[in-house]
């Protein structure tokens, strides 16, 4: 952002309503940010949420004809999108689950219309959704397919470490067989084109994982280094990458390597991700590279037996929209 151009437009939705969605963003909106923040939620439910959490907000009707103004500390701009039933903190309930899929619809055509920049979004409950009747794997996968994007990436920002995952919410047994060089391809090539365009890195290192352990030990523990990974690295090296790899996973993330990374590409979600998560878990971000516009996430799940308690943290959201605003043009 630069100093000539109005603030961003960011919306915000708050996920699942027995969450504690509606409390961190409570709590983000008491704080002054350079970009307009717009909420995306049930307006009973916030005022009531405030009101237990001692949380002090004026929430007030945005319209698609406010100017972008910075965010006012203790005002929160918001889109009333009303509940399907009664919410209580830590009770879910599948008749809300048509509400939380209303946020992300709402936020897709903002963004794709320019009406925002970009879009954070709190946690939802793929559960609830789920037992709702709707098949729903997860936000990367309802964004993906709402915008008719064929390949997105999931990358997870803690710092200064990136991971990004080859494959997102599959079964470990699905995990191999969705390994192939042209998806691994398609992931490096969104990965590297981000750093540039995105991030500003001009010549970005990647760090490829291997599936097996020891990257498969030269074949004895699996030959998917061998004919699928090693091939893709060799071919991206051949055409100007900078990519290492397939690196045994349990010696990938020592200080050493991390200083000459920019990005890591795991092979699956639980490879990459703990290491992440126990660097900096109340600090990450979760972002989805290869969508027409940008989107964040936090890095964390509905917490319900925190909802409405206030003890919920609100660090990752508010790492969320700081990114969303970094990455905003």
């Amino acid at each position: 952002m630069t100093p000539d151009l109005p603030p961003p437009k960011i919306i915000i939705s708050t996920g699942e309503p027995a969450g504690i969605g509606p409390d961190v963003v409570l709590q983000a909106a008491t704080k002054a940010w350079p970009a307009h923040l717009i909420a995306l939620g049930d307006r009973n439910l916030l005022a009531t949420r405030a009101a237990a959490l001692g949380i002090s907000v004026n929430l007030v009707a945005y319209t698609t004809t406010d100017v972008a103004t910075a965010h006012v500390a203790g005002e929160l701009p918001l889109i009333d999108i009303p509940l399907r039933a009664n919410c209580c903190p830590g009770v879910l309930n599948t008749a809300n689950a048509g509400y939380v899929l209303a946020q992300l619809d709402l936020a897709v055509a903002m963004c794709t219309a320019g009406e925002a920049a970009a879009m954070v979004t709190a946690p939802v409950q793929k559960s609830v959704i789920n037992d709702a009747g709707i098949p729903f794997l997860g936000h990367t996968e309802y964004l993906a397919a709402a915008t008719n994007t064929p390949h997105v990436v999931m990358m997870l920002v803690s710092g200064d470490l990136r991971v990004t995952l080859a494959t997102t919410h599959l079964p470990l047994a699905d995990v191999p067989s969705t390994i192939t060089r042209e998806h691994l391809e398609q992931t490096l090539s969104i990965l590297h084109t981000d750093l540039i365009k995105r991030f500003g890195i001009s010549q970005p290192t990647l760090a490829v994982l291997g599936l097996n352990p020891h990257a498969g030990e030269g074949g004895h523990l699996g030959k998917e280094e061998i004919d699928t990974i090693a091939p893709v690295c060799a071919a991206l090296r051949e055409s100007g990458f900078q990519v290492e790899g397939p690196l045994p996973a349990d010696s990938a993330f020592i200080p050493s390597v991390r200083d000459q990374t920019d990005a890591y590409l795991a092979m699956y979600h639980d490879q990459g991700l703990p290491v992440l998560k126990a660097l900096g878990f109340q600090g990450a971000v979760n972002i989805t590279l290869g969508l027409p516009f940008t989107r964040t996430s936090v890095d964390h799940g509905t917490a319900l037996a925190l909802a409405g308690t206030g003890e919920a943290d609100a660090g990752s959201l508010e790492a969320a929209i700081a990114m969303a605003i970094e990455l905003s043009p």
